[in-house]
């Protein structure tokens, strides 16, 4: 068995069988130019393809592609374009010319077939030891496409080639577990996905439908979307894939959804054949108004006013890369001729169609011969516009990123390269994965002042155009720029609109269309959440009495401070009303009125008296006592006053302090009169001199004693807790009472006591002496008096304690009045009387008629 095995050894080395051979057919590209160094580019010069089912009974072919794409054929002659540049500039890779390899190829299967030719070369059998003269390019640019180049990048990634694409904007291609080698000068749907949503939550639709390709692009992207959208509270009222080769009933199914929903604004995260196929439908079953958003993938695409439904895309929104301009691309385009590429058959074909003549004279067609003229220089199509260059800038800056990754390569010094010990890569014999590693590093700005670099996942700085699909000349959509989003920007300045005005779905200019599911919750009220509907359906419900919403679409209400209220409308808090017994209200002016009446009634007693003081009746009821008397009752009605108008520190000291010491003089009065009359009444025996014991120094004494024990309490009370002013909140929800505190409770209901026992003793010792004989016994009005005074007092407790706010000042003061008219009526009422009415009875024999023995001096 060994010498069979070392037979075949020899006899293969002795026929130089070859190590290296290619499986399949060789795959020539459409484009190509020899250089020293090769860079890859793939492209789909057409948009469609045949449907074939390959039975593989035979070795599967190249589809035949169908439709032409001259956005892909610019976007090869603007590589084309950017190497040529290179090679002219003395400063970049000076003796080194690069060459390319372009590949046109249409569906994932001939895309993958190209890169893998791009990877392997096209030579049938390679001899050479090790395979090191290999076709392999050291990088590939594009596709546009984001599920061929995922396809791809998977086998080629294996090989550590780069790849670069311009419009490939599929998030996972960030992954760099799963596409180490993958790079883009395009920004990821990621940052995409998030601007769409902040632009949606910009115009406040929060009520959307959401429409994807079924593929990895439009599922990835409408997911990162959604998420998005959700933290933006914006709400999904259906999600829809379906790709442009479904069954007709899966299109016919997103229709009717569309028919049905309530929202007006769908996100559409596609291709431009799925926007064709739904767009076209839409406009058959006259669904309009629709507001749409879109994708980069579709949103500038030039042939979408082809189609017959193009209408219903009027006013859509959506972002895209920026444009940007490339001086001379437009010379090359128009210098364009089949000469320069003539194994080319796409530019034959392409020449053809723009001149409607035939390249081949021999070939069977309608066409005229091409008479050699034809030029391209006064040509205005699609392919030699060069006014929206988005996409093919990207292109462009593709180049010079693999152009400025070979040059750095170039230029490195020893000792300082990126590789192990600070070696550099041999420049006779590049690798691909060495370009990977300085794809990784490069950081260049172009004469447009763009700055290019790739962060650790590939991805290129995010700046985007808003675009509007607007109606220009000859019927044909333009899409103008009416915003910007610069994500390297703060937060707040992330998404600018300019002044252009945006031309909406429905026709209109002057406003944006609203897509929600409850129109916004207004100030004032408050979100409750519908039962099993989505966050973005709820009632409005009015915020509660002392809460507020301040904001629309609030999701709850806000309580005011302590000593705010809501108003009306439940939007502001507004400072409570302070409530206080007020000079300026009725219940004021009334109190004030009475207290006022009766010091006038007071005065006019004291001046009746004072006039007739020499008369028997004055005389005979003690005239000291009774002007003291008439004088703490001035300032009972006057310290009534006190408890009117808004409580300060001192009002609320001096009102019940006042009240208690002129109560306590008026009463202690009272009272001396009292015993002077019982006392002189009650001296039964002859010659019993009693009075002499309780004459004028002794009543004057002892008025001023019971004063003086009222004016301890209080200083007391005001020493150890005196009254203060207080702002009440917790009467009334919606207002501040302001009052006194009593401070010390104890103090203020000694001073009452104290009253009390006085008017109760009082009262006692009248009573006893209500029927002594006399015609005008003083002791049975003082009787009365106290009977009021009592009655009113009594009753003021419990309707001081039960009356809320200002009512308890207002009962305080009428219990102050009451018993102060109560004392002055009843005690001189009569009295005046008689002077006034009835002077022929103010004489000493009528006075002391039949008990002219008691001789009272007083």
């Amino acid at each position: 068995m060994l010498f069979f095995r070392l037979l075949l050894v020899v006899r293969l080395i002795v026929e130089g069988e070859c190590v290296c051979r290619l499986q399949g057919s060789p795959q020539p590209p459409e484009l190509a130019q020899d250089g020293d160094l090769i860079i890859g580019g793939i492209f789909s010069f057409h948009t469609g393809q045949d449907y074939v089912s390959n039975t593989f009974q035979i070795i599967p072919g190249v589809r035949k592609c169908k439709n032409f794409n001259f956005r892909e054929f610019k976007f090869a002659q603007a590589m084309i374009f950017a190497i040529n540049e290179i090679n002219h500039n003395p400063e970049m890779m000076p003796n080194v010319q690069l060459g390319y390899k372009i590949y046109d190829n249409c569906g994932s299967m001939d895309i993958l077939r190209a890169a893998l030719a791009l990877v392997s070369g096209i030579k049938g059998e390679i001899s050479d030891d090790g395979c090191t003269d290999a076709e392999t390019v050291l990088a590939i640019l594009g596709h546009s496409g984001s599920t061929p180049t995922i396809a791809f990048e998977r086998v080629v990634g294996r090989f550590h080639i780069p790849v670069i694409s311009h419009f490939a904007t599929c998030s996972c291609l960030s992954n760099r577990e799963e596409y180490p080698t993958f790079f883009r000068t395009i920004p990821s749907d990621y940052y995409q996905s998030r601007a769409l949503a902040k632009l949606v939550k910009f115009f406040s639709w929060t009520w959307i439908g959401a429409v994807a390709v079924d593929n990895e692009y439009g599922h990835s992207g409408i997911a990162a979307f959604i998420q998005a959208a959700q933290e933006y509270g914006i709400c999904i009222e259906y999600s829809e894939s379906f790709s442009s080769s479904d069954p007709p009933y899966r299109l016919q199914r997103i229709i009717n959804i569309i028919k049905q929903a309530d929202s007006r604004v769908i996100v559409a995260f596609m291709s431009h054949r799925e926007v064709k196929l739904l767009a076209t439908a839409l406009y058959k079953e006259n669904i309009t108004g629709l507001q749409w958003v879109g994708s980069d993938a579709w949103i500038t695409d030039n042939s979408l006013t082809d189609i017959e439904g193009h209408s219903v895309l009027l006013g859509s929104l959506g972002f895209t890369v920026s444009r940007a301009e490339i001086p001379g691309l437009e010379r090359h385009l128009r210098q364009l001729h089949p000469s320069h590429f003539p194994d080319s058959q796409f530019v034959r074909d392409f020449w053809e169609d723009t001149f409607d003549c035939s390249l081949n004279e021999t070939a069977d067609t309608q066409r005229k011969p091409c008479s050699g003229s034809e030029s391209l220089e006064n040509v205005e199509s699609q392919f030699t516009d060069v006014s929206e260059l988005r996409f093919t800038n990207n292109v462009y800056k593709s180049v010079y990123a693999v152009a400025h990754a070979l040059d750095n390569l170039m230029k490195c010094e020893h000792g300082k390269g990126p590789f192990a010990s600070g070696t550099c890569a041999d420049i006779k014999h590049i690798q691909p994965w060495q370009v990977v590693q300085y794809l990784s590093t490069v950081n260049f700005t172009t004469e447009e002042g763009e700055r290019v670099y790739f962060d650790n996942n590939g991805d290129s700085p995010v700046r985007y155009e808003l675009i509007n699909l607007q109606l220009k000349n000859k019927g044909t959509m333009t899409g103008v720029t009416v915003g910007l989003y610069d994500a390297s920007l703060p937060v707040s300045h992330q998404f600018i609109m300019n002044n252009i005005p945006v031309v909406w779905g429905n026709g209109q200019t002057e406003k944006a269309p609203v897509s929600v599911c409850t129109e916004s919750c207004v100030q004032g009220t408050y979100k409750v959440l519908q039962k099993g509907r989505a966050v973005c359906c709820y009632d409005c419900v009015p915020c509660p009495a002392g809460e507020i919403s301040n904001i629309t679409d609030s999701v709850g209400c806000i309580k005011c401070p302590l000593e705010f209220w809501s108003n009306m409308q439940r939007d502001v808090c507004i400072p409570k009303t302070k409530e206080f017994l007020s000079y300026h209200e009725l219940l004021g002016t009334l109190l004030v009125v009475f207290s006022l009446l009766g010091v006038f009634l007071t005065l006019i007693t004291t001046l009746v008296f004072y006039c007739h003081k020499e008369t028997p009746l004055v005389r005979a009821n003690n005239s000291e006592l009774s002007f003291l008397l008439l004088f703490s009752l001035t300032l009972c009605f006057l310290c009534s006053l006190t408890f009117i108008g808004r409580p300060s520190q001192w009002s609320c000291m001096l009102r019940h302090t006042a009240f208690g010491i002129t109560f306590v003089l008026c009463i202690s009065c009272v009272l001396g009169k009292t015993i002077v009359v019982l006392m002189a009444f009650k001296a039964t025996l002859p010659g019993n001199n009693v009075m002499k014991w309780f004459g004028p120094a002794q009543q004057r004494f002892s008025v001023l004693a019971f004063t003086l024990i009222q004016v301890l309490i209080c200083i007391l009370w005001l020493t150890i807790k005196p009254p203060y002013p207080l702002k009440n909140l917790l009467l009334y929800e919606d207002r501040i009472i302001l009052e006194c505190a009593l401070g010390s409770p104890v103090g203020f209901w000694a001073v009452l006591g104290y009253i009390g026992l006085l008017a109760l003793l009082c009262f006692v010792l009248a009573f006893l002496a209500r029927k002594l004989p006399d015609h005008f016994n003083e002791a049975k009005f003082i009787t009365f008096s106290m009977l009021i005074f009592c009655a009113v007092w009594i009753t003021f407790i419990p309707a001081y304690v039960s009356s809320p706010g200002k009512f308890t000042v207002a009962v305080e003061i009428f219990a102050i009045l009451a018993s102060s008219y109560g004392l002055l009526f009843c005690i001189f009422a009569p009295k005046c009387f008689v002077i006034l009415f009835r002077p022929e009875h103010n004489t000493k024999k009528h006075i002391m008629g039949k008990t002219s023995n008691h001789d009272i001096h007083y």
